[in-house]
């Protein structure tokens, strides 16, 4: 095992990427530092490094819709601490992430000193969340809902419901992560189940419920 952390960051704004690795840098013996412009680059890195100490994750990349990133990351690996960087600061925003498995969140307008302040938290085992920020409780029901349902799914079928949001079918699923099509068959019948949805197409709706601006969703 290398000595020091080993970060992922990922967001497509390159000036935003530098701003974050400098900050991580300051926070201790750093090993190596992996960045990421797009969502698949993402998935890659964390499927590809079992070592990971934490992610930094932006919520408006290409290739994801808002919190449904964070689903389906989780869903590759469970036990990474994950932390939303974000300008899409609002309260309803950093309760839903927390709520979806996110370890922390950072407003993008944070300063270097908070930056590193909150990665360290979450490095202790802590949770990370802005300063003076009342998260107050879900007012939208159905949104309130569908999180506990979505907490039920284990990280393999959170992983499965975040290949249907991307449009892959059963046997492209089952190629990926190495397993029969039979297997992921059952998988997406309990997701659906779990879901109270009938068909894939509701489920990816639900996680695109949950995957967009909350500010525009009222």
């Amino acid at each position: 095992m290398p000595a020091g952390y080993s970060f992922v960051i990922a967001d497509d704004h390159p000036l935003f990427r530098g701003a974050l690795k400098a900050a991580l840098t300051g926070v201790g013996d750093v090993a190596v530092i992996h960045e990421a412009g797009d969502f698949d680059s993402v998935k890659a890195l964390v499927t590809a490094n079992e070592d990971i100490d934490l992610l930094l994750l932006d919520l408006s990349m290409p290739g994801a819709s808002g919190l449904s990133g964070l689903i389906s990351l989780r869903g590759i690996h469970p036990s990474v601490p994950m932390v939303v960087v974000s300008a899409h600061d609002d309260p309803v925003t950093i309760r839903r992430a927390l709520e979806l498995g996110a370890s922390g969140f950072i407003s993008k307008s944070a300063s270097m000193e908070d930056i590193r302040e909150a990665v360290k938290a979450v490095l202790a085992g802590d949770i990370a969340v802005p300063a003076g920020i009342d998260l107050g409780i879900e007012r939208d029901q159905e949104i309130s809902d569908l999180i506990k349902r979505l907490q039920t799914l284990t990280p393999q079928q959170t992983r499965v419901l975040g290949m249907l949001g991307e449009g892959l079918l059963n046997k492209q699923i089952a190629y990926e992560l190495g397993v029969s099509e039979a297997t992921i068959k059952a998988h997406v019948s309990a997701i659906l189940q779990k879901l109270d949805v009938d068909s894939r197409t509701q489920a990816v709706i639900q996680l695109a419920k949950i995957g967009g601006d909350p500010l525009q969703n009222g």
